[in-house]
């Protein structure tokens, strides 16, 4: 299984993922775009959104990615203290590194930690129907307005290829932004 090394902006925290990601998505929920702008406030932090507002990242399970350095430097963000979501900030550069769903088998790895030219490409965009207007995103992908049968499935899949473990990543700080 091929793996590549990931890292924040400033290269001292750094992961490591093993093979192809479950799926590689745009996300346009009210979360994701909410938290994206308040983590791009932090000192250095540098934006996730794309030039229409998505949050793009690649679903990876959380067997196949694993920290080599850097791990005591994450922090934590919730928009909420009883969020069911938090996103993942390696602390020395305040570099946005994944989202994890409460109870998630996988991570949503964003895809700015890849160099442009091995970023993988999303295939779709999901939870269009946030949006006031989604007549002005791109038609280059399947714009869907919600998440479908075959996103979640393609994530059961990979939670029945876990064995139905849900690996847990410690983060000792939590971030206010």
């Amino acid at each position: 299984m091929n793996a590549i090394t990931l890292g924040c902006a400033c290269g001292h925290t750094r992961l490591e993922v093993q093979g192809a990601p479950i799926l590689v998505s745009e996300c346009l929920c009210d979360s994701c775009r909410a938290a994206a702008a308040r983590l791009a406030a932090l000192p250095g932090a540098a934006s996730l959104l794309t030039p229409y507002g998505a949050t793009a990242s690649a679903e990876y399970r959380k067997d196949r990615i694993r920290f080599l350095s850097g791990a005591e430097r994450l922090g934590e963000f919730r928009l909420t203290p009883d969020a069911g979501s938090r996103r993942v900030v390696a602390r020395c550069c305040n570099t946005p590194l994944f989202l994890e769903m409460k109870g998630a088998h996988w991570l949503s790895l964003y895809l700015q930690l890849w160099p442009p030219a091995a970023r993988p490409r999303p295939t779709l965009r999901t939870m269009t129907g946030d949006l006031d207007d989604a007549s002005a995103l791109p038609d280059d992908l399947p714009n869907l307005k919600t998440h479908t049968v075959a996103f979640y499935a393609k994530l059961f899949a990979a939670w029945v290829g876990m064995g139905f473990r849900n690996p847990k990543i410690e983060v000792a700080e939590k971030i206010d932004a």
